[in-house]
């Protein structure tokens, strides 16, 4: 496990030894002593927090409701800086799913979690408690991500796929890191804007333009976060103008650029998932098939 120091707040980090055995799954391990409003930036993932220390996280959402424990966040979730995360003695392994894969893991289409965050136990019922015991009673980290591993693994090979044609839209736009216009997508794979918009939004979770505009952010703002400056993100992250950026940044994270660089959610990226970038685990070279 590494040390995360942001400002005043000292985490515990922890990676698997090797990649999923599902191509669009990400996990890390966090122990963290402390969570005092943690902004939850927005991600073009799926984010099951599966919880199992002495405390308990609870995650309260721009409406007030609040959810204890291990939860699932739609993509997308915390729009506007609405979301925070409180708790103490927080462990807890967050795990993060490609939309493409979510609905075969979850069981549910994840069109009922855009923008909104569910506790586990409504979708996955006593699997929710079971999975929390078991990784309370493993002794590594590594222990841990491997119970994880299997569990995604096994829901995963029993859910149902999405169709080819809307996996293959989903990787062309992280491909193209969001720079990519939605009519060229539906003329890609055949389909009318219309259809492409609908069968994108019910088994992805998310309409393709948000997707589009969610995923060209979360590049911009991981490049801000590297220390690149504003102008630079902003003309090749293909946004028209720096005051673009900084409406989308505003929009999605609730912050100006400069002062998105301080939040936590994206600084311990480089150790929690390093190398991913925009969620790059869930790209890859596009291809026509239903699973990624």
């Amino acid at each position: 496990m590494r040390t995360f120091v942001h400002g005043a707040e000292t985490w515990g980090v922890a990676r698997p030894p090797r990649p999923s055995r599902v191509a669009g799954v990400g996990m890390a391990g966090f122990r963290v002593r402390e969570l005092d409003g943690l902004r939850m930036v927005p991600h073009p993932a799926v984010t099951v927090l599966l919880e199992f220390g002495a405390g308990s996280p609870v995650v309260v959402g721009p409406d007030g409701d609040r959810r204890c424990g291990s939860v699932v966040a739609g993509p997308g979730t915390g729009a506007g800086g609405g979301v925070r995360a409180w708790g103490e003695n927080v462990e807890c392994v967050q795990v993060r799913l490609s939309p493409v894969i979510a609905r075969a893991v979850l069981g549910v289409s994840p069109e009922g979690l855009d923008g909104a965050v569910v506790p586990l136990d409504a979708l996955w019922g006593r699997e929710a408690s079971r999975i929390r015991e078991r990784l309370g009673e493993l002794p590594s980290w590594q222990a841990r991500f491997a119970l994880t591993d299997a569990l995604l693994a096994r829901r995963y090979g029993a859910g149902p796929a999405v169709d080819p044609e809307v996996a293959w839209a989903w990787h062309r736009v992280v491909a193209a890191r969001g720079m990519i216009r939605v009519d060229d997508l539906a003329a890609e794979v055949g389909w009318s804007r219309k259809r492409l918009w609908s069968r994108f939004r019910s088994q992805l979770g998310t309409p393709p333009k948000r997707a589009v505009k969610l995923v060209r952010f979360d590049h911009a703002a991981h490049r801000l976060v590297a220390g690149e400056g504003a102008a630079r993100v902003a003309a090749d992250a293909g946004y028209a103008d720096q005051s673009h950026l900084h409406r989308d940044v505003m929009a999605f994270a609730g912050t100006t650029p400069g002062a998105v660089t301080a939040e936590p959610f994206l600084a311990v990226d480089h150790l929690a998932w390093p190398g991913r970038g925009t969620f790059t685990f869930a790209a890859g070279t596009p291809d026509r098939t239903a699973r990624p």
